[in-house]
């Protein structure tokens, strides 16, 4: 591909000068929301670090026709940005189930459980009873939604007999039991159902049936536990739901992962942001207000899947899902007010994940370095510190080459060997717009993020904060929010599960 030139005006001093006057003169004139909000989104990226945003950045003004440096996303707009240290209790680098457990519960955990306190032990069903903590929903609504001391037990069919045996129940049947929640989004569609049901979209393909042991149908049970409750499992059927004519609607669109935005079949199967519109103009009906969480990898109901891109070394998927992901925080941002809509967006980890290599302005994010390496080989500039994509040949690196570098389902080299990419330890980025956004600075342990979106809003346990009284008066209700709807979008079977 030809190389991007930076317009001739950037090489003037001028240029430089004039933009950032610009940006001071908006920051001098900016001013704090100290308000309490009444709705709250989180968007998570999984696995979307700051090296990941970069390269997103880039790829986004090139899919643009730009050279893409200069480029800025959606969430990079936003007033107010921290950065969160997402270690677990004992771990260096997290896993997605104990830094989920941070950021929706407010309190730090081990690596592979979710909902449950450190107290917890990591596959032992006995040590869930008591050692359950409370997500932001159950602030929102008194209610709560997983707790697990496997984040693999997606349905009773991946639980041990131990397990069943002490009473603890997968994470679907929790989603349908545990918690009221008004819009659920995403896919896991065999979780949901008895062994040997036949998958709507895939009825000649047995490896897509339902795989619960317990005879259960949980989509027919959370249909008839709602009144007026809508099920689709299309993009047609999404499409057809008027928002104003529903309160309770799930969709679960595949029936493991969603698939990668690069992958999808767009007549079939709907976007992150489609359905990201769809969950808020249900939403928003609510005068009390609404939390939507936004989660692009909690498998298996992906909306977008970060992560998994990287964990398979494809930096093309990864990105691509990352541009989708800030593209559903534009869209949001057109549907909702930053006067009453406290919007938060963050990674729950990052990855192994770096580009590199003196590469020009205006060179393709999946390009090649400059100069060839000591090897006399071509590299990259993307590169991953392990993962599948490490590679001996002959004695030595294959060379890489376009165009196959820039093919979607390229595998990025790595230096060390394994069969999945790892995750990192550095802090993740927490940016934030709305009412009392500015809570969010400075360097902060992950879990501070439940505990400044519960502030904002009045929830547990700072509902009798200054400035609560009035917000629960305009309400007219007990709490700020008595009765807010709730929804997990691309969260729907699986919370904090897989992700890795």
């Amino acid at each position: 591909p030809a190389l991007l030139l930076p317009p001739d005006a950037e090489k003037t001093p001028d240029y430089w000068n004039e933009g950032a006057r610009k940006r001071l003169e908006s920051v001098l004139a900016s001013q704090l929301a100290a308000q309490r909000a009444k709705n709250m989104i989180l968007f998570m990226g999984d696995g979307m670090g700051l090296s990941t945003m970069s390269a997103a950045r880039i790829y986004k003004g090139q899919l643009a026709g730009s050279s893409g440096e200069e480029s800025v996303l959606a969430m990079e707009t936003f007033p107010h940005v921290a950065l969160a240290k997402t270690y677990t209790i004992d771990r260096q680098v997290p896993d997605s189930a104990g830094t989920g457990t941070a950021y929706l519960c407010g309190v730090k955990t081990n690596a592979k459980t979710l909902g449950l306190s450190g107290a917890a032990i990591y596959g032992k069903c006995c040590t869930t009873f008591g050692n359950e903590v409370d997500s932001i929903l159950h602030r929102a609504r008194l209610s709560a939604y997983a707790h697990s001391a496997s984040r693999s037990w997606y349905a009773d069919a991946n639980m041990p007999k131990e397990a069943l045996r002490d009473g603890c129940k997968d994470i679907a049947y929790q989603l349908v039991h545990n918690t009221d929640i008004n819009v659920i989004l995403g896919g896991g569609r065999m979780y949901m159902t008895p062994r040997q049901t036949p998958d709507p979209e895939y009825p000649e393909d047995s490896a897509q049936n339902g795989t619960r042991k317990d005879g259960l149908n949980l989509i027919a049970k959370w249909l008839s536990s709602k009144q007026g409750a809508r099920y689709v499992w299309d993009k047609k059927g999404l499409d057809a739901v008027e928002a104003d004519s529903v309160s309770h609607l799930m969709g679960l669109f595949e029936p493991k992962d969603m698939k990668y935005e690069l992958n999808r079949n767009a007549s079939t199967d709907p976007s992150i942001v489609e359905m990201t519109e769809k969950a808020i103009r249900i939403l928003r009906r609510n005068p009390n207000g609404f939390f939507l969480f936004v989660e692009d990898d909690l498998i298996p109901c992906a909306g977008g899947r970060i992560d998994h891109g990287h964990h398979n070394g494809r930096a093309k998927q990864a990105l691509m899902e990352a541009v989708m992901l800030d593209r559903a925080v534009a869209r949001a941002g057109e549907l909702t007010s930053p006067s009453d809509t406290l919007t938060v967006v963050t990674a729950d980890h990052s990855h192994v994940f770096t580009f590199g290599g003196n590469t020009l302005r205006g060179t393709s994010i999946f390009g090649l370095a400059p100069k060839k390496a000591k090897d006399k080989r071509a590299y990259t500039s993307i590169l991953y510190g392990n993962g599948p994509g490490y590679s001996i040949r002959d004695g030595g690196r294959p060379a890489a080459s376009l165009p196959a570098a820039e093919d979607k389902d390229y595998r990025q080299q790595a230096a060390v060997p394994l069969e999945t990419e790892t995750h990192s330890g550095e802090d993740v980025v927490v940016l934030a717009r709305g009412p009392m956004a500015h809570l969010f600075h400075g360097v902060q342990e992950q879990h501070y993020i439940a505990h400044a979106m519960a502030y904002a809003a009045c929830l547990e346990p700072y509902a009798a904060e200054p400035g609560c009284r009035a917000a629960r008066r305009a309400s007219s209700g007990t709490q700020c929010f008595p009765q807010p709807l709730l929804t997990l979008l691309a969260l729907c079977v699986a919370a904090y599960m897989v992700g890795g």
